[in-house]
Order: structure tokens, then C-alpha cells, then sequence
């Protein structure tokens, strides 16, 4: 599906019925890189994923952004498209655009944080627009039930930049902002019933970030999975998958 949202086309996923879920990939990444995620939300609520400005099929920002900007943007689409979500996941950046987006009205009921970005940063700017693209790639392809069909190309094609000197001038300059940036201060405002799944050998953002998290945000529980690096729910998706199943049926 398409729709345009500011002067930018966007192309997202819609699929199943009842309750609205809100899927956010990561930096680098797109919609697709949620396929895992979205696949078991989309058996019990309907789940609705987007690829964020600058990645997958839509269009980049006239002008670098931060991340008040992703989460006006974020706001938009959920008011154009008139969608209301009883729950939000986010991955990496897409964590980091929600808990944004805490500082504003956006509240729902259930927040799901994996391997979430919105902390002080552990790397530069070109580690991060790297972002495991071929790696994402193959640990995809080895999921079982997954569509493979054209995935891979279209993640090597879509999900940003294999190097930082390849990533256009404002995808770099808005990923210096968004490393800029530091959240911590507002996770104490989120009232969302809070789930952080987190690979326990993460370097991207490591697992002391997930620990930071729990103990700042009100009620927040971790799921910390071993031996899973910053995409967790492709290296032990068994755990991951059914923590946020049981999370949002319960």
C-alpha cells in the first residue's frame, strides 16, 4: 500500500483483523526486516508496518531530520491513515522514534522496545548506517515460513546503504542528529505497559541499555536473550516471537 504523508510517499504493510499493532523497523532497515514480527501479529490483530522516510520504498526528507521529526512524521501516518494502536513495537531506531513520540499524546496501551536505539551511542554514525545489511539478509532467508522470494534482493536494494560513504548526504547528516540525541529523560514519562526484548551480546546497543531501560521506565519487564546479538528476534526467534505474542494477548 501507498500513501503520501508531508510531500513523502510512503509505502507500508496492512494486514489482519482486530486490534491495530504498530511495527517500526530500524535504522537501515525496512519493513520487510520486521517480516518475522509482523507474520505473528498478523495472526490475532491487525498489523500495520511502514517503511520509514529514507528507507524501502519511501521517499527520503528534503532536509536531515531528528527525531522529532520521525515522530511527527510517525503521528501523521497513524492520523492519516487512521489507524489506532493499542500497541507499538519498534526496533532499534524504531524504538528510539517511539519512545519519542512518549513525549506527546501517542500513549498505547502495550509498547514493545527491542534492542532499542534512544540512549547515549556506543559507535559513530557509520557504524550504525552499516547496520548488518547482509547479515540481516541471511538470518531472514533462514527463517522457516518466511517468503523468501525476492526478500533478499530487496533487502540489499531497500534496507539502506551496505556503507556509510554510499548513504546519501541527508540519510548521514540525519543519522548524526539522531546520535546526537540522547532520550533517557523521557522514559520515565511512558505510561504504555512496557516489554523490552534484548539480544544479550547486542554492540549496537548493548544489553546495559535494556537493563537501563527496566529500571527507568515504571513496570517495565526484560526479556534478555542469550547468545542473540542487535536483531534478536532473528537469532532466537522462538523467544522473542512468543514473548511478544504472550505480551500482547495478555
Amino acid at each position: 500500500m501507498e500513501i503520501e504523508i508531508n510531500g513523502i510517499n510512503v509505502s507500508y504493510d496492512d494486514e489482519g483483523e482486530g486490534k491495530c499493532v504498530l511495527l517500526l523497523h530500524g535504522w537501515g532497515a525496512n519493513k520487510e526486516s520486521l517480516s518475522p514480527i509482523f507474520n505473528t501479529v498478523k495472526k490475532s490483530f491487525r498489523a500495520v508496518a511502514p517503511d520509514m522516510p529514507g528507507c524501502g520504498k519511501t521517499g527520503e526528507p528534503e532536509k536531515p531530520w531528528c527525531a522529532a521529526d520521525y515522530a511527527e512524521f510517525i503521528r501523521a501516518f497513524i492520523e492519516k491513515t487512521k489507524i489506532r494502536p493499542f500497541a507499538a513495537i519498534g526496533h532499534s531506531n524504531g524504538g528510539r522514534v517511539l519512545i519519542k513520540m512518549s513525549e506527546g499524546a501517542f500513549c498505547p496501551g502495550k509498547l514493545i522496545l527491542v534492542d532499542s536505539a534512544g540512549l547515549k551511542p556506543h559507535r559513530g554514525a557509520s557504524y550504525y548506517i552499516k547496520v548488518y545489511t547482509y547479515k540481516l539478509g541471511k538470518k531472514i532467508l533462514s527463517l522457516p515460513g518466511i517468503n523468501k522470494t525476492g526478500l533478499y534482493e530487496k533487502l540489499l536494494k531497500n534496507a539502506g546503504s551496505e556503507d556509510y560513504r554510499s548513504s546519501s548526504p541527508v540519510m548521514r547528516a540525519t543519522m548524526s542528529r539522531l546520535l546526537a540525541e540522547d532520550l533517557s529523560h523521557l522514559l520515565p514519562g511512558i505510561k504504555s505497559e512496557t516489554l523490552l526484548i534484548w539480544g544479550e551480546r547486542d554492540t549496537a546497543t548493548p544489553i546495559a541499555d535494556g537493563r537501563k531501560m527496566e529500571k527507568i521506565i515504571k513496570g517495565a519487564g526484560l526479556v534478555e536473550i542469550k547468545g542473540a546479538g542487535h536483531f534478536s528476534y532473528l537469532d532466537s526467534p522462538g523467544v522473542a516471537l512468543g514473548a511478544i505474542d504472550y505480551f500482547l494477548k495478555h
